[in-house]
């Protein structure tokens, strides 16, 4: 496990979350001082997990395009809208981690996404960039964790590295939980490659008729 300096917490603030759909919950959330990577990364705690049970928990990469602008190219958004009812119900904690495009920035991503229009895949088109296929790095996160008291959890992800990430951290990754499964004809090849490049679990089967369809 990698020596890393004890992050703490900064500040914990009461926010009422609304979505566009009508949902809404309170949330409580925390900023830290020391991260290892130096951004503003941010703790949304959700709920409060039952006696003897261990608290579910996303890690979610900053999507402006689809976290604000509900872009169809990606799954970011309902991911997040649905990461947030299910922690809520259950009682965990949501990382929106500042990892714009897996890490490479805003900029690039959309440069990326040009790159796609014209046939590349989107590790592809990182690689076209000279950019890492993913360039997180969750060791803030692990950080975060710590310092709200969270050494064990159940992961809310379809992603393995985030939970290999962690573990060679020591956090105690109990179960890996699929998030839903969110396709749009904008962003099927985009989920195709996210099981054949880095086996997300999501069901090949399908997302490979939907793009053939």
């Amino acid at each position: 496990m990698p020596d890393t300096p004890a992050a703490t917490q900064r500040a914990r603030v009461r926010v009422p979350l609304r979505f566009h759909d009508g949902y809404s919950v309170d949330a409580e959330v925390v900023t830290f001082h020391g991260l290892a990577d130096g951004q503003e990364h941010v703790a949304v705690v959700l709920g409060e997990p039952a006696p003897g049970t261990v608290p579910l928990v996303r890690l979610h990469s900053e999507c402006l395009t689809g976290d604000v602008f509900g872009s169809a190219r990606c799954d970011c958004g309902p991911q997040l809208r649905e990461a947030v009812e299910r922690i809520a119900e259950t009682g965990g904690i949501l990382l929106y981690l500042r990892q714009e495009g897996r890490g490479i920035g805003l900029y690039n991503k959309l440069d990326a996404y040009a790159l796609q229009d014209q046939g590349l895949d989107t590790y592809e088109a990182n690689a076209a960039l000279g950019l890492p296929e993913d360039a997180r790095d969750y060791t803030a996160a692990a950080q975060m964790l710590r310092a709200l008291g969270v050494t064990t959890l159940d992961l809310l992800s379809n992603n393995p590295d985030k939970a290999d990430q962690l573990r060679g951290l020591g956090i105690d990754v109990n179960d890996r939980v699929p998030t839903g499964v969110f396709t749009t004809p904008h962003n099927v090849r985009y989920l195709r490659a996210k099981v054949l490049t880095t086996q997300h679990t999501l069901p090949l089967g399908r997302l490979t008729e939907l793009s053939v369809g």
